[in-house]
């Protein structure tokens, strides 16, 4: 597998970025972060963590669901 990728959205209650990767063959995986820097960590963990060494995806998109805002003061 060269690349997968992971639906995105922010739950609005909580704050929190989600990552969603659904594959009906292999299960799946979700993780979750406050930050883009760090939901981009816990991808990369949950996604090396679920994968046997040499089999995973060698490249991860995330898609967002709703384009990440900025804000500027």
């Amino acid at each position: 597998m060269k690349e997968t990728t992971l639906i995105v959205e922010r739950d609005e209650p909580s704050g929190w970025l989600v990552a969603v990767w659904n594959a009906p063959e292999c299960g799946g995986l979700t993780t979750q972060a406050r930050s883009l820097t760090e939901l981009q960590a816990n991808v990369a963990e949950a996604v090396r963590c679920h994968f046997d060494e040499g089999t995973g995806p060698s490249r991860i998109r995330l898609h967002f669901v709703q384009d990440p805002e900025v804000a500027v003061t």
